[in-house]
């Protein structure tokens, strides 16, 4: 049986090459039959909100039966972990994957409704592995931010990359590489 992912991409349009489609393309390609990629488009990803992407995240990671792998890209995965941390879970999902993900409150960007509540990283049980991906020359989030994730999240492993920008057009081959290698894990 088919592994689940679900991808919840990055602010603005996601069609033709834009925003988070490359990315998840390419997880799609390098994961291949044994994963089932979900990537859902959010609502208004043109103008974003907590409170609507919240309730889409409501239907697609239900409390008692949630997917296997959970990836977040830029404020996808900013909002996947808000969710998380502030949502009760009967059932846990085996891995939080983050790419990219911006810390809310450190650049001028009108972002209230998305930051993290102070020990956010205390609400996530041990047996969740969670990873960070952050590439030196992003364009829109800066490197600094993968440091404040590390430091808040003492549990995630974080993974420095040195290219990719912050779409990774051509691809992440180390997610893939460490999606295969959690559900084996897990096996």
């Amino acid at each position: 049986m088919p592994t689940d992912v679900l991808f919840i991409h990055s602010a603005g349009p996601q069609s033709a090459g834009q925003g988070s489609s490359p990315l998840v393309k390419h997880l799609r390609q390098g994961l291949g039959p044994g994963f089932r990629v979900h990537g859902p488009t959010m609502p208004l990803p043109h103008d974003p909100s907590y409170e609507r992407w919240r309730a889409e995240l409501v239907q697609r990671i239900p409390a008692d039966h949630p997917p296997r792998i959970l990836v977040g890209h830029s404020l996808g995965g900013s909002v996947l972990l808000k969710y998380l941390t502030e949502c009760e879970r009967a059932v846990w999902p085996a891995a939080l994957f983050l790419v990219a993900t911006p810390w809310w409150g450190v650049q001028d960007w009108d972002t209230r409704e998305f930051e993290l509540r102070d020990g956010f990283a205390r609400s996530l049980p041990d047996t969740l592995s969670v990873r960070l991906y952050q590439s030196r020359d992003d364009e829109v989030v800066s490197f600094e931010h993968l440091a404040r994730y590390a430091a808040a999240m003492p549990q995630a492993v974080t993974c420095p990359l040195e290219r990719g920008g912050h779409t990774f057009p051509d691809g992440l081959p180390e997610l893939v590489r460490d999606i295969r290698a959690s559900v084996e894990v897990r096996r």
